[in-house]
């Protein structure tokens, strides 16, 4: 096969055909093998190393990727009363969202214009009550984070939980904390009033995880432990909280009753030197008097198991039901 003619570089990964032909390339090349058409007026770029990425990206970050591309393709042709919505504008935001399958974008008009009808695009319609606003991210425009959470209710309730808590994240100060001070993307305020703004698919869901949804969590699975021991009757752990040992500042830890001196650690696949200073840290923790209980997705699947653990912690450092 002839080696295609070189693509103006000013065009991208994903161009619409309109730009394309501004900057003289012929309707043969347009057609050629190295390029996709995701949508119609639109072309993409064939990457050759999407195999090699697919190896080195987990299911979730590959389902991402796509998902990011069709977003970017579909933008070149969005009309100016289109947005991006539901699971689509959740994972545009960086929400750690199951991504449907197949992979189909979520695009919605306000009422009164046309719904969306494409290939691979979910068309919606919503009003100015149920959305209150729109933005900009990428050079995309997107409902606003709590528009966006409240119109998931057809997820399960965990979800909801795992999602506000990405969505109402406040970034605090602390030793070595990332992006200290920086605002979250929304408030447990306004996805109550999101929420409260019409009647939502899925309000039931919704409503018993905005109880359990919080400001500090860092990870999905985070989310998910203190759920299951908040859930089962337990005293709710401080999230997030630092731990000063004699000398200073000793950890950072996931969830802590600092009255009981029992902290709770989610461990993730993690290798090499973050697996050394994590074995460090715990430790250190041990060493100055705490009861460390390390959680594992193992474990996370068998909640009894992982309550009935964290309850004979906390009886035996006094607590009473």
């Amino acid at each position: 096969m002839r080696t295609p003619d070189p693509l103006p570089p000013s065009l991208g990964p994903v161009f619409s055909l309109a730009d394309a032909r501004a900057l003289g390339v012929k309707r043969g090349r347009l057609e050629g093998e190295d390029l996709t058409a995701p949508f119609t007026g639109v072309r993409a770029r064939f990457d050759d190393s999407s195999t090699t990425d697919a190896i080195r990206l987990d299911d979730f970050e590959a389902r991402v990727r796509d998902v990011r591309t069709l977003a970017r393709a579909y933008a070149l042709r969005m009309r100016p009363v289109e947005f991006f919505s539901h699971h689509t504008a959740a994972t545009l935001w960086g929400a750690p969202i199951a991504i449907p399958t197949p992979i189909a974008i979520d695009v919605c008009v306000f009422r009164g214009n046309a719904i969306p009808r494409s290939r691979g695009v979910r068309g919606h319609r919503a009003d100015h009550r149920t959305t209150a606003m729109t933005t900009t991210r990428a050079g995309m425009r997107l409902a606003s984070p709590a528009s966006v959470w409240a119109s998931l209710g057809t997820l399960p309730v965990d979800d909801l939980v795992v999602v506000g808590d990405y969505f109402c994240r406040r970034w605090r100060h602390g030793f070595l904390r990332p992006k200290a001070g920086a605002p979250p993307l929304t408030t447990r305020e306004r996805l109550a009033a999101a929420l409260a703004a019409s009647r939502r698919v899925g309000a039931a869901r919704l409503r018993e995880a905005l109880e359990l949804i919080r400001e500090d969590s860092w990870s999905p699975r985070e989310s998910l432990c203190r759920v299951v021991l908040v859930r089962a009757g337990l005293p709710e752990p401080l999230l997030n909280m630092d731990v000063d040992g004699p000398l200073g500042f000793l950890a950072c830890v996931d969830m802590v009753y600092p009255r009981y001196r029992i902290a709770i650690e989610y461990q993730g696949q993690v290798h090499g030197t973050r697996y050394a200073k994590d074995i460090e840290r715990i430790e250190g923790l041990r060493a100055a008097g705490w009861i460390v209980i390390q959680v594992t997705a193992a474990l996370l699947s068998r909640p009894e198991e992982l309550v009935a653990r964290v309850r004979a912690a906390l009886v035996s450092r006094g607590w009473r039901p």
